[in-house]
């Protein structure tokens, strides 16, 4: 019984993990299909509308520092804006292969916790002593 609630544990995390990795490509995906809508707007990183409740609470220089700070790098994230479209193609691999780590991991996992139990119930832990004798039998 424990072994089975170990591996249905297992299977469960494997599930959340592909599920997870699929949510992540689908974002991902989207966000590089709009990034074209977005290459153009990088100039305007510096005249960022500071939040009424953040501008509390940074002083003046610092709010000027972070505008000047983004406004330098504009042209850098409008080359990446760029870019991002013809990087999607490698999208499909590299989340195969984020994913294909995991499951490895989460696999490995299961079977190491597999061997513990194996070894625990080899050793004399709990539940590991001879089998019950049922009445009648014989």
């Amino acid at each position: 019984m424990l072994l089975f609630a170990l591996w249905f544990t297992v299977v469960a995390l494997l599930a959340l993990w592909s599920l997870a990795a699929w949510a992540l490509h689908g974002l991902v995906a989207w966000s590089l299909a709009n990034a074209g809508a977005l290459s153009g707007s990088a100039g305007a990183l510096g005249s960022i509308a500071w939040p009424p409740a953040l501008e509390a609470w940074l002083p003046a220089p610092l709010r000027e520092a972070l505008a000047g700070l983004l406004a330098g790098l504009a042209p850098a994230v409008e080359a990446v804006l760029q870019a991002l479209p013809a990087l999607s193609g490698a999208l499909g691999v590299a989340v195969g292969l984020f994913w294909g780590l995991g499951a490895v991991v989460l696999l490995a996992l299961g079977a190491g916790l597999h061997l513990l139990v194996a070894l625990w119930r080899r050793r004399g832990g709990p539940g590991a002593g001879p089998a019950p004798v049922l009445l009648g039998s014989r």
